[in-house]
């Protein structure tokens, strides 16, 4: 039913990992082959091609839906439908970020600086179109050359300032340069050709897809615990659980005793179990999740 199309590069090693823990693993002949499957009714063909162009071909219709970046739409300027963000990047789980960079030795502060700095801006970037459009907003002109890479190494030679994609800012730090503003927010997003997107069965199974992906990364770094206490002790080891809402409580047969489960987060689980024990709570059972859904 449906045409996909995954990012390769940065993004492909942990495109395929979520796909795999969402249970869609994509299966293909070797690690460099373009050509996938995923053994699902709702997916007929995957493609895995450079995130840059995939927002224009989801536009033209050669595929139904896609998996990109923010920056790589915006850049593209491409008429598609955003399903969704999926919280997930290269390195972390935070989105990437587009950035105005200059070398850390510049006095300039700010865009506004930068802009009233003598003489035309030379910038360097590879994201030419968004950067345009951004500087159009305020104001600015400036002489945007499109880089092929190593974009981090052309000032101050080349160019007075970068344009670059960054999830924690440290090859820019390393490299000399210091970020003034951030352009834009870069989310990985679901996107959708909009004739499929309006076709009501195909709708439906993106949506589908599209809630198995979202469990899966929701799931990410939780756990459920399940622990047993008695009703004397109950509210104190309620007054150390945490829960994504409110803990499931159930009697246990027999009276004055209770069964509690939460999902909390991982990071806090190893003052947690402690905690509990001391406040009374037994039979404490740590059990990983693969997916919540809402």
């Amino acid at each position: 039913m449906l045409r996909l199309v995954l990012p390769k590069g940065s993004l492909e090693r942990a495109t395929l990992q979520l796909f795999e823990d969402a249970d869609l693993a994509v299966s293909r002949a070797s690690d460099v082959a373009y050509r996938a499957t995923i053994d699902d009714p709702r997916i007929d063909d995957v493609r895995i091609l450079r995130p840059q162009e995939i927002p224009a071909y989801v536009a033209e219709g050669l595929f139904d839906l896609g998996v990109t970046g923010r920056d790589c739409i915006e850049e593209r300027g491409s008429d598609v439908v955003s399903l969704g963000e999926l919280a997930y990047s290269k390195a972390t789980n935070k989105p990437a970020r587009v950035v105005l960079a200059v070398s850390s030795d510049s006095p300039v502060k700010s865009l506004a600086e930068l802009a009233a700095q003598p003489g035309k801006l030379r910038i360097s970037s590879e994201y030419p179109e968004l950067t345009r459009k951004i500087l159009a907003r305020h104001g600015i002109e400036a002489d945007i050359s499109f880089s092929y890479g190593a974009t981090e190494a052309k000032v101050p030679e080349i160019a007075d300032a970068v344009v670059d994609m960054t999830e924690t800012g440290s090859a820019l730090r390393a490299a000399g340069l210091r970020i003034i503003e951030t352009l834009l927010i870069s989310h990985t997003e679901l996107i959708a050709n909009p004739v499929a997107a309006a076709d009501p069965a195909k709708r439906h199974a993106m949506e589908q897809i599209m809630t198995l992906l979202q469990g899966t990364l929701e799931a990410r770094g939780k756990v459920l615990v399940k622990l047993n206490v008695s009703a004397d002790e109950l509210d104190g080891v309620l007054s150390v659980l945490p829960s994504m809402r409110a803990p499931t409580i159930s009697e246990l047969s027999g009276g004055g005793a209770f069964a509690l489960e939460a999902v909390v987060a991982k990071s806090d689980i190893n003052t947690l179990i402690p905690a509990l024990r001391d406040k009374g709570a037994t039979d404490i059972l740590e059990i990983p999740l693969s997916k919540i859904v809402h």
